[in-house]
């Protein structure tokens, strides 16, 4: 089912998306207001999230609560794509599956995760990635995969970079070498302007590793600077693209 022409028949309304997407509106209304109060959570750039139609969730990644925490933060339902380890532990994958998330086998060339994502966004739903994979040990961005260049290239979907920190210092982290911060928690959400990758060039075949690249510099335009780790770089200390040569750049 596509989306409608506006307002809440603008997202796709089978019966289990209905039932998701009530639970969704219900839990955020309660979630918000405890999760200011209890990590000190704050919400930027809400404004920048389109209304309706599907689009692509870029972030960095520091704690396993991260895409519980994003899913709260975003005014509509975002369906992370999620390490398929999650599905080996009961309750974790009941809460994945109530929240919309689906499987992807990292580190390979998952094409079901890949479509599945496709049909998301082409049913007008935000899919949610973390190109880094997994947890950053260090705080900082690491190496990414590149394949989600590919979902937003065949989907022609808009992305929608976005930035959290703050939940390193909260417990259960699961990473080691990585020191937590003392004192209150101060989680931090920051949403970035919509944008495309721009299409390859005719006869060429996509760089798939700059593309993805392309989005991780926007999302550390949007991090505090101790964060941007590997593209720290890339970014001036406005948070502005550094002027380095690129292949391809943001429109």
């Amino acid at each position: 089912m596509r989306e409608g022409a506006a307002g809440d028949d603008a997202w796709p309304m089978s019966r289990r998306r209905r039932i998701k997407l009530a639970l969704f509106r219900g839990a955020r209304v309660i979630v918000i207001p405890l999760l200011r109060l209890l990590l000190g959570m704050r919400i930027e750039g809400l404004e920048h999230v389109p209304p309706r139609g599907g689009a692509l969730v870029v972030a960095n990644h520091l704690h396993n609560a991260d895409p519980i925490l994003l899913v709260a933060a975003f005014p509509r339902p975002v369906f992370f794509m999620a390490k398929k380890e999650v599905w080996k532990v009961p309750v974790a994958r009941f809460f994945a599956e109530l929240a919309g998330a689906f499987p992807v086998d990292r580190g390979t060339a998952d094409r079901r995760a890949l479509r599945q994502a496709e049909r998301e966004l082409a049913d007008g739903w935000l899919v949610g990635v973390f190109p880094e994979g997994t947890r950053s040990t260090t705080g900082g961005l690491k190496d990414v995969y590149p394949g989600v260049a590919l979902i937003a290239l065949r989907s022609g979907a808009p992305i929608i970079p976005t930035a959290i920190w703050g939940t390193e210092s909260l417990p259960f982290n699961g990473a080691k070498g990585r020191r937590r911060k003392r004192g209150w928690p101060q989680v931090r959400v920051r949403i970035g302007k919509p944008f495309h990758l721009p299409p390859p060039q005719p006869g060429t075949r996509p760089d798939l590793a700059a593309l993805t690249d392309l989005m991780m510099i926007e999302v550390a335009r949007l991090l505090p600077p101790e964060y941007r780790g590997r593209y720290a770089d890339r970014v001036d200390d406005t948070g502005e693209a550094a002027p380095k040569p690129t292949a391809q750049s943001p429109v």
